[in-house]
């Protein structure tokens, strides 16, 4: 599974608009729900025999969430 930015839904979003959630793994795959910009949460639909994360979708959430932790560093180094 690769994971873009249309996988990412926040909780305050997917809590008020759960139908996004489901359109979305209908459409994409899997969906990672956010809590404080952090992934907490993967969503996939029932019938999907093999329910794991591959390399890649792993890469991406520890990337975003080394990103969004270090996110202060990063902008002082883009200076």
């Amino acid at each position: 599974m690769i994971t873009d930015t249309k996988n990412l839904i926040s909780i305050t979003e997917a809590n008020q608009n759960f139908s996004k959630v489901v359109k979305s793994i209908e459409q994409n795959g899997d969906v990672i729900i956010l809590k404080n910009n952090k992934p907490q949460y993967i969503v996939s639909k029932f019938d999907n025999k093999e329910n794991t994360v591959d390399e890649d979708a792993m890469t991406m959430v520890v990337a975003n969430m080394i990103l969004t932790e270090h996110s202060k560093a990063f902008e002082e180094l883009g200076k």
